[in-house]
């Protein structure tokens, strides 16, 4: 595709998004930015979730990822399926019934301030990292594509690109974001399944023949159970998918404050339960993405570097119909933009009423810290992604995992403390332990080769993290005190 058809085609993409955002912001104030006002329908937020929960990172990096590790992500996303019901039907109704805006509020309630701060700000480093390594990557997409052609630096693509990102979201906020992330969820659905189809039909291969063609691939392979130093090893990444899950999701402002825009907890569970079964189909559907790619790769003598680089290359290289780049460029933004929007929302709310303490604020006051805040959000993210340009060295789908391993232990230690125990700790120590405990995973993932006799750690370091972080306040409990003396209601 020509750079000038690639930009046609987002220009007209984000009039549709932001037609869509104006409509569903109009009337949107600062519980309607934070909460959506409460009032969304399940069945929309579960649609949403998919286009939520789907970033650029999976568009590009899971099909890419089939010819190292087959289909071994549906491991870890069967994990996510459980780990999905854990959040439903523990946290959920907790968070309900405790009426947050910012799901870290509870730990205020739990153990006190510094354990509020400590999580809000873990909360905010991980998404910032996060969200800047998943935008990061449609940064380099669209510099191969546009502005490299162009002879444009990598800065201003960075530029415009938070910029759209920030425009579409400073309105409504949650409310705007249920309806935008649903138009992403069509088209990301929909660019996958017709490019798949397409790409059968230049293979000539029926419907039935694609499905066998990728049975019988070596690239399909599901299970590992053969080696358990392997990082694809089954029960790794199944154990590391429902914690990952429970960790990113359940704890992770950016994700819950749509299930929480729901009108009850109960809406709210049907939503997730309903959600998470989308997505197993459609992660289902880039891995056998993936396989065609692959196949099709292979069928025209095209080498690939990096898995990363197939998806975009095939599909807007001229080996298909206009249409076929067109679907890509259209599934790429719909899930990247939906989850950089959604983060940069999350940001806005935690930054907002967990470090700056704005809650109590008039509802003016209240607006005009939310949108400087929302402003600075922005341009944070966008040196971030400026820097992780320089310092890329990695698979971007392993950088977000990875990241997510050290920086939601803490935040996992913490909530499962304060849920599955009575006890009460020493709330000033609490940041000394949730810094301790990562710093204790690394020296373990650098050392478990030699230490375990060639073991390796994959995303379970979570698991380690969070243990960690729940032995450390152990050490600091409170003799004779529990939660009921201490816990008071929201």
């Amino acid at each position: 595709m020509s750079p000038l058809s690639v930009i046609i085609t987002i220009a007209v993409y984000f009039i549709v998004l932001f037609a869509i955002s104006y409509v569903t912001g109009k009337k949107a104030d600062n519980a309607g930015f934070f909460t959506g006002n409460r009032q969304s329908s399940w069945y929309v937020v579960a649609f949403a979730m998919i286009g939520a929960s789907i970033s650029g990172v999976t568009y590009i990096s899971v099909p890419g990822m089939v010819a190292g590790s087959g289909f071994g992500y549906l491991q870890m996303v069967m994990g996510f399926i459980v780990g999905q019901l854990v959040i439903a039907y523990v946290l959920v109704p907790l968070f309900y019934k405790m009426n947050l805006v910012s799901i870290y509020e509870y730990l205020e309630n739990r153990f006190g301030m510094r354990s509020y701060r400590t999580g809000a700000w873990f909360f905010f480093v991980s998404k910032m990292l996060g969200a800047s390594v998943r935008l990061f990557l449609v940064c380099l997409t669209l510099q191969l594509l546009v502005f490299d052609p162009l002879r444009l630096p990598f800065l201003l693509n960075v530029t415009i690109t938070v910029l759209l990102v920030w425009l579409y979201t400073f309105r409504g906020g949650v409310k705007s974001l249920i309806w935008t992330d649903s138009f992403k969820t069509l088209c990301l659905v929909v660019s996958v399944g017709l490019t798949i189809y397409y790409i059968t039909g230049e293979l000539r291969l029926s419907f039935g023949e694609m499905l066998g063609a990728i049975a019988d691939s070596d690239m399909s392979r599901l299970f590992f159970f053969d080696d358990v130093n392997d990082r694809q090893f089954f029960l790794k990444q199944f154990l590391a998918g429902i914690f990952t899950t429970i960790a990113i999701s359940g704890l992770d402002q950016d994700m819950m404050q749509r299930n929480l825009s729901c009108k009850n907890s109960k809406d709210s569970q049907k939503n997730m339960v309903v959600s998470i079964c989308l997505q197993f189909v459609v992660i289902l559907m880039f891995l056998m993405l993936g396989v065609m790619l692959y196949l099709f790769a292979a069928d025209q003598g095209l080498t690939v570097e990096k898995g990363d680089e197939l998806f975009p290359m095939i599909a807007t290289g001229g080996y298909f119909p206009v249409f076929v780049g067109v679907l890509f460029i259209i599934g790429l933004v719909s899930s990247a933009y939906s989850a950089a929007g959604s983060a940069l929302t999350a940001l806005t709310t935690s930054f907002t009423i967990d470090i700056l303490g704005a809650k109590g604020k008039s509802d003016e006051a209240l607006a005009s810290t939310r949108k400087r805040v929302h402003v600075a959000m922005a341009v944070l993210m966008g040196v971030t992604i400026f820097v992780f340009n320089s310092l890329n060295n990695t698979s971007v789908i392993d950088a977000v995992y990875t990241l997510a391993s050290y920086t939601y232990g803490p935040i996992l230690g913490l909530f499962a403390f304060g849920i599955f125990t009575k006890r009460q700790v020493r709330d000033r120590y609490i940041p000394l332990v949730a810094i301790v405990s990562p710093l204790l995973c690394l020296v373990l993932q650098l050392n478990s080769e030699a230490w375990f006799g060639g073991y390796r750690f994959s995303y379970e370091l979570l698991l380690f993290n969070a243990f960690f972080t729940f032995l450390g306040l152990c050490l600091f409990i409170k003799q004779g005190e529990t939660v009921r003396e201490n816990l008071r209601e929201v």
